[in-house]
């Protein structure tokens, strides 16, 4: 069986291009020839379009990728199967969405939103993404992880909080910041390490974090880290940890969540999108409720977005782009981790064992080609090189 896998490639440090870089390893540890291109147009893209002939094609992006994932693969008579994130909301495409026999979104909360924006949601099928919980394990090496934290300035005798993220105001790191003002006061035996990305809209929000930070009296309290991290030095951050916060203010999945359950770190977060399918409540960590919803009554669209000028749509009803975590939950769940070494440790091995039950992407590789069987009606016998040779045989007769 042979597939195309359209994704951001070579790998890169992103979300997307891991999601779909640990895909390719699940299917082709189950036997399906990978062959992995970047989804933009190009001369190599173009040659497998043209003549590689595979049995399916799996896209890993979002709804505004349709042209170059899902439309021009379509032109070449090829099966595809995208496996989309929404970006908070669909603008566009509904009419290509509704003709496929099959299509992946990255949680439940996803598939809500292609819904909520009017598409047939019949076909699509919620895939949660695969993370290597191998790379993401404790490494249960005390003397490592000390080092790390002395590096970043934090004493040996106090409590490493942190969040990751392209910025981490979208994590949620000025709700956290807030809550832990609250804290400070009863308990100060804590570091918060917010990490991002270098980007001008990272900087932006470090801006308005740091601000923040000096108006709450906590800034000695911050270290704030903007830096390129490779997958492993991720995991080398979160071992070093002690606990993972990230009440997102938009999550279609959450993946160093997960990554940091597999770590064996209790996680704090929000429940709203992504992150309240995968963390388990009271047992993985904690998921703060929902104090506000930020609701748009218009969105900018662009040609991109496959509309003809740049202009503004406007909702007949507003529609939800973010949330915001509540504050005093944050506060409550945050200090009784901090005060309770036993509870970090018990939270830590449940989310370690969730991690690794239903998050690997051996686990996520094999519930994405049996569906993929079932639903495509393929079978192995009847694909690939096996299939060709009927072909043959069948014109040569």
């Amino acid at each position: 069986m042979k597939c195309l896998l359209l994704y951001p490639y070579p790998v890169e440090s992103d979300g997307v291009s891991l999601q779909g870089y640990y895909l390719s390893l699940g299917l082709q540890k189950l036997g399906v020839e990978v062959i992995s291109c970047h989804y933009k147009d190009g001369i190599q893209k173009e040659y497998y379009l043209k003549h590689l002939k595979p049995d399916f094609v799996i896209g890993v992006g979002f709804w505004g990728n349709v042209p170059d994932i899902l439309m021009e693969p379509q032109q070449y008579g090829l099966k595809v199967i995208p496996w989309f994130n929404a970006d908070g909301w669909v603008a566009n495409y509904r009419e290509q969405f509704e003709k496929l026999e099959l299509m992946f979104t990255t949680s439940a909360w996803v598939k809500s939103i292609y819904q909520r924006d009017g598409v047939d949601v019949s076909k699509i099928v919620p895939m949660h993404i695969g993370i290597d919980t191998e790379l993401f394990k404790p490494n249960n090496n005390p003397e490592e992880n000390l080092n790390l934290r002395r590096m970043l300035g934090i004493e040996d005798n106090e409590i490493m909080i942190l969040t990751m993220g392209g910025d981490t105001t979208s994590k949620g790191a000025q709700e956290m910041m807030k809550a832990l003002a609250e804290i400070d006061k009863e308990f100060s035996n804590w570091k918060y390490v917010c990490k991002s990305w270098p980007s001008d809209c990272a900087e932006k929000w470090r801006e308005f974090e740091e601000t923040l930070a000096e108006e709450l009296g906590i800034r000695d309290k911050i270290i704030f880290l903007d830096d390129t991290f490779s997958s492993e030095f991720v995991g080398n951050m979160l071992n070093a940890c002690d606990i993972y916060a990230a009440p997102s203010r938009i999550e279609g999945f959450g993946m160093i969540q997960v990554e940091a359950m597999a770590c064996g770190k209790p996680v704090i977060s929000i429940n709203a999108g992504g992150p309240s399918e995968t963390i388990i409540h009271e047992k993985t960590g904690f998921l703060a409720g929902v104090a506000e919803e930020v609701k748009l009554s218009e969105e900018w669209v662009y040609p991109y977005m496959g509309f003809n000028e740049q202009s503004k749509i406007k909702f007949t009803t507003p529609k939800t782009f973010g949330y915001r975590a509540n504050v005093d939950d944050l506060t409550k769940y945050t200090l009784m981790l901090l005060k309770d070494k036993n509870l970090r440790e018990e939270m830590g091995r449940a989310g370690r064992e969730h991690a690794v039950a239903n998050f690997d992407y051996n686990v996520i590789a094999k519930k994405m080609l049996n569906i993929i069987k079932e639903k495509l009606d393929l079978d192995e016998e009847e694909s690939g090189l096996i299939k060709k040779e009927k072909e043959y045989y069948e014109l040569e007769d």
